[in-house]
């Protein structure tokens, strides 16, 4: 650790996760300290290292937050002298009204190195979504960003609202909805159009996303008829008038749904986020816990089979998680070990578990096409195999199906089939699933695994899982929708790939069929009331070795 740290200033966008930069992310992936807004919470903390500290801050538009300005700036000098690496995370774009300048000054007057990466600021974003362009050449060619939040220590108290809203063709406020009604009266005394199209945008950017339009005279009025409040951005200029036309993001099917989510939580930001994509609001209740076994027979059998490595001519990979857990053994035995499994052949099912077997150091010398379950992997195997004689070792689940490695020894090949990690039931909000259900909050339940369909049922009583038989229900795979099957909650969506894009836009094209709209992407799809359709096996961790996603 150097004597001397540093402190990187990161904007964390307008409020969707998806949308800090590339260097923002790298800048968190390096933090040994986030401070950070409560507008920049949730996902994007858990970039940042499991070591590092995080502080909230607390600055939430007019809310008392929950450090002073210099308070913050004193904590950044503190850690940064204690040579760590400091990470400002803040709403937006940190010089964009969010004192970003005073806490740069703050470090050059400490002598502290810093850095500053620009974010999306909500004074587009928020128009971009609600499909408001700022600048149109048939409607605005110039624009300017004000806050509405009166300081009476800082310039905004000398703002000329009057000369401001004849200056500019197209005017946006932030943090103005405490003070709307008389910004608008100023901005209509000093000449501005009550009739000039104008409209607020609540939670820009995310699945809860809301906007309203009126005129300028109107808006004060609109806003507190419908509830809005902090944040919203508003926007007064002619722009507005092509929302109509241009509004794209909240007419996702998936938009305003919340979307049950159960994978293992270490695993949960890839469909979360193309949730995201999709308009949806995933609601995070992890069903499974994926860990390394740990009795002392299995954790005998796995030394052992690390030890005499070098005698195994084929690895073969069922799911991303088996590459995982499989790499994690070898690293804690040292450069060996990790020599030798790059002599031996590698078999995945998968596209999925070869990208992460190649993200280790694994060779991959054959991925089962086509279908990517088991049954066709080992197919392949046969194929590509001697007749017999072939040492194998088969690292997986607990759990998972013998398909590959039965099949194997019938052939004459001696094989060692070792759990290297086990699915295990998390500590699951039972009560709180239960009354999202019951009150129809939740449009969808995805599962990834049979494990997850039977721990959710766990949680259920009689009124919940009728519940749950209302929503729609999109299944990874086939064998996670025979166990929904099997379990009397049919599922209504099965991608044609076990893929989480797949299964996104599948679940999208159902809720746009339901809807009355135009189907969209043509992925397979079942009637709610009928069977699951078949799909390619899925991943992996369970009662079966599909195709490497769990």
């Amino acid at each position: 650790m150097s004597e001397t740290g540093r402190v990187v200033l990161v904007g964390a966008g307008p409020g969707d996760p998806d949308l800090i930069t590339v260097r923002g992310t790298r800048a968190l992936a390096r933090a040994d300290v986030v401070l950070y807004d409560e507008l920049a919470t949730g996902d994007l903390l858990d970039l940042a290292p499991a070591r590092a500290l995080r502080i909230n801050v607390g600055k939430r538009g007019h809310e008392e937050p929950t450090r002073s300005q210099a308070d913050i700036n004193a904590l950044l000098v503190e850690h940064a002298r204690a040579g760590r690496t400091v990470v400002r995370l803040k709403g937006g774009d940190p010089l964009v009204f969010g004192r970003g300048g005073e806490e740069m000054t703050a470090c050059v007057e400490a002598g502290i190195p810093f850095e500053v990466v620009p974010g999306v600021t909500s004074a587009i974003a928020a128009l971009t979504y609600a499909g408001i362009p700022i600048t149109d050449r048939r409607h605005s060619a110039s624009f300017a960003v004000v806050t509405g939040h009166k300081d009476p220590s800082r310039a905004a108290e000398g703002t000329r609202w009057r000369e401001l809203g004849r200056a500019v063709d197209t005017l946006v406020i932030l943090m103005g909805m405490r003070n709307l009604e008389a910004l608008v009266a100023e901005l209509i005394a000093g000449g501005k159009a009550p009739s000039t199209p104008a409209a607020a945008i609540m939670h820009g950017t995310l699945p809860q996303q809301r906007t309203c339009v009126a005129t300028l005279a109107d808006l004060p009025r609109v806003v507190r008829e419908q509830g809005f409040g902090a944040p919203s951005a508003i926007v007064i200029g002619e722009v507005v008038r092509l929302r109509e036309g241009l509004s794209w993001w909240e007419r996702r099917p998936l938009f305003g749904r919340k979307v049950l989510v159960t994978r293992a939580r270490d695993q949960v930001a890839e469909l979360a986020a193309v949730l995201r994509s999709a308009g949806a609001e995933p609601v995070i209740e992890p069903m499974i816990e994926l860990v390394a076994v740990d009795d002392a027979g299995t954790r005998r059998e796995i030394a052992a089979a690390l030890e005499r490595l070098d005698d195994y001519g084929i690895l073969v990979f069922t799911s991303s998680n088996a590459v995982r857990f499989f790499a994690g053994e070898l690293e804690s035995l040292g450069e060996r070990a990790a020599r030798l499994a790059t002599d031996a052949r590698t078999f995945c099912v998968g596209e999925r578990t070869a990208e992460v077997a190649l993200e280790v150091g694994l060779p991959v010398h054959v991925v089962a096409s086509g279908r990517s379950d088991a049954e066709a992997l080992l197919g392949q195997l046969l194929e590509s195999l001697p007749t017999t004689g072939q040492r194998v070792l088969i690292p997986r689940s607990r759990i998972g199906r013998s398909v590959i490695a039965d099949g194997l020894r019938r052939a004459g090949h001696e094989v060692d089939s070792i759990a290297f990690y086990e699915n295990r039931r998390p500590a699951i909000d039972c009560a709180g699933l239960r009354d999202r259900l019951v009150r129809g909050e939740l449009y969808a339940l995805t599962f990834t695994s049979p494990s997850t369909v039977d721990h959710f049922l766990e949680c259920l009583d009689e009124a919940a899982r009728a519940a749950a038989a209302r929503c729609m229900i999109a299944a990874i795979g086939r064998t996670t929708a025979r166990r929904l099957e099997a379990c009397g909650l049919p599922a209504t969506v099965v991608p044609d790939r076990p893929d989480m894009v797949d299964l996104v836009e599948a679940l999208a094209a159902a809720a746009a069929a339901e809807d009355g709209g135009a189907p969209g992407d043509p992925r397979r799809t079942t009637p709610r009331s009928g069977s699951a359709a078949r799909s390619d096996d899925e991943g992996d961790d369970e009662h079966h070795d599909g195709g490497g996603r769990e």
